[in-house]
Formats: C-alpha cells, sequence, structure tokens
C-alpha cells in the first residue's frame, strides 16, 4: 500500500500556468514542463497548447511509459475537466508507479512528500545528488479546476489554447 495520497497533491492554478507558457521566449510549452490531459471524449472541444492526451480509459498501461519519458521533466502537470477525479486520480497514480519504478528518486508534489517513511522527498542527509550529478526533483501537480475552469479565461487564446470550440464550451460543463 501506498504512503501517497491526495491530501499530499499540490494544485496549480490557470493563471500561474499560464504565465509559465507566456513567459517561455516562443511562447510555448517550457520544455521543462509536461502537461498530461486526461479527459475521455470530452476532449474535444479544445486542450492546452503543447499538452500531451491520454484518456483515463488508458492510464493503466500508459502510466509506466509515462514516468519513463517524463523522467526528465521537472513539472508534470495533470487535469481533466473538472480536475476532481480523474486528474488528481491520475497524478496519483503517476506518482505511485514513478515511486515504485525507481524508490530513491525525487519527487515532490506537496511540499516534501514522506521522506524516509516511503515518500518521495529528499530523506534526511540526502543532499539531492548522485554520482556527483545534481538530481533534479520532479514536481508533479493538477491544473485547478481542470479545462473547464482553464477553458473560461483562455479558451479563446489562440497562444494558449488549440483547437477551441467555443459553441461546445459556452453553456458550461
Amino acid at each position: 500500500m501506498s504512503l501517497i495520497t491526495l491530501s499530499d497533491l499540490t494544485y496549480i492554478s490557470r493563471e500561474d500556468l499560464s504565465s509559465q507558457i507566456l513567459t517561455s521566449p516562443t511562447i510555448t510549452l517550457p520544455s521543462r514542463t509536461a502537461i498530461i490531459d486526461v479527459r475521455d471524449s470530452d476532449h474535444i472541444g479544445g486542450h492546452i497548447k503543447g499538452s500531451k492526451w491520454v484518456p483515463s480509459s488508458q492510464l493503466d498501461y500508459r502510466i509506466p511509459e509515462l514516468v519513463r519519458t517524463l523522467k526528465d521533466k521537472e513539472v508534470v502537470v495533470f487535469h481533466c475537466a473538472l480536475s476532481q477525479q480523474r486528474g488528481p486520480s491520475a497524478a496519483l497514480r503517476y506518482l505511485r508507479e514513478k515511486k515504485r519504478l525507481d524508490p530513491e528518486g525525487l519527487v515532490e508534489s506537496k511540499g516534501d512528500v514522506g521522506g524516509k517513511e516511503g515518500g518521495q522527498g529528499k530523506e534526511d542527509g540526502d543532499d539531492g545528488k548522485e554520482d556527483g550529478k545534481e538530481k533534479k526533483v520532479q514536481k508533479v501537480v493538477v491544473l485547478d479546476g481542470g479545462f473547464t475552469k482553464w477553458q473560461e479565461k483562455f479558451g479563446e487564446d489562440e497562444r494558449l489554447t488549440e483547437a477551441y470550440q467555443k459553441d461546445i464550451w459556452e453553456f458550461g460543463y
């Protein structure tokens, strides 16, 4: 049983995420950040620019692949439509699989998660270095309010949202 729970998750606001994208020199998703959209058929109508679509129905077999392919990212953001169930659940599954595959890995969700108790933060005396190289701490977060809240403010902003269809969202989720 994992010691990582929902209370260990941190949320990022739509404003903070958008500012990270807009302050990038190329106005694209920073190379150190990954956004994972876990909506299923409700993915239609738009998505955050640069995000990767991994339907929640495919998470069982795609989480190990995500852990491997995102290992060099500093920030991994998960979201669904509202970020109440699928997004947080995907973030938890990702954190737990990352811990299973790399028990000594440095991952952060809410502050330091757990330390010696099997969590994923730095242990006492751990300087975050491996063989003289600095190990990067990966921060895993959930987009507060999900795509529904994102599109309310940034849906029509083509710098931040791709394939947006206002008519799908104009009456809410």
